[in-house]
């Protein structure tokens, strides 16, 4: 009993702290390294929706890569929080359309399965601009009905700040669900850990105070005269 007990107090000081530290730290990398936000506005359909619930990876504007979907902030055009565009053109791009035609990124067409109704210019004026280093051309998914940098040409060349951008939509879910799974694991470590610790002070308890025998008198019953 004694040997069982000492186990169990050895398990529950190894499992229950471990299993704090990875449920803490797994709640913890969810919450910086991910956020989701609610679709508003119609420009990213049909890719996305309004009322939509999106999932998102928090990145810094130097991993923002061409094709990308991304939150960007621009309070200086977008009053409020951030919007939902794709990364057309990086630093250094050629990005040009003509009118009524495809976009074209240093020479050669992009291919946009994603807009909507097939339109890739969305009756918007045709543009042929160099992207500034540091800075990114976007553009919605509905072409026409997308409020984006083929509207502000004359500022920038409609680009933004890539420092601007705050996450991107994520395509992979591995990392969260491995993330989320391990946050399952500590919490279950962590319970049981806890249950080792209560059984095993239980168990210490009736070792140090052991239940008294009981000196109460034996009550005979009564055996009737002549039996």
């Amino acid at each position: 009993m004694e040997r069982t007990g000492r186990r169990r107090r050895i398990a529950a000081w190894v499992l229950g702290p471990v299993g704090l530290v990875l449920m803490v730290g797994a709640v913890a990398l969810v919450r910086a390294g991910y956020t989701t936000a609610t679709i508003s506005s119609q420009a990213m359909e049909p890719t996305y929706s309004p009322g939509q619930r999106v999932l998102f990876e928090r990145i810094d504007g130097d991993e923002v890569r061409r094709g990308d979907v991304v939150l960007i902030a621009a309070p200086e055009r977008y009053q409020g929080g951030p919007v939902l565009k794709r990364v057309i053109g990086t630093g250094g791009d050629r990005v040009a359309e003509r009118s009524g035609g495809p976009v074209t990124v240093n020479g050669k067409e992009l291919s946009e399965p994603y807009v909507k109704n097939g339109d890739p210019s969305g009756g918007a004026p045709a543009f042929d601009i160099t992207v500034p280093r540091g800075r990114l051309f976007l553009i919605g998914d509905y072409r026409a009905d997308s409020f984006d940098s083929r509207w502000f040409l004359s500022d920038e060349s409609g680009t933004l700040p890539a420092s601007g951008v705050r996450a991107r939509v994520l395509e992979d879910r591995t990392g969260p669900l491995v993330l989320g799974l391990a946050a399952l694991l500590g919490f279950a470590l962590a319970i049981t850990g806890l249950v080792l610790g209560i059984l095993a002070r239980i168990a210490r308890h009736r070792e140090r105070y052991p239940a008294a025998p009981s000196t109460a008198p034996i009550a005979w019953g009564h055996v009737p005269p002549g039996s």
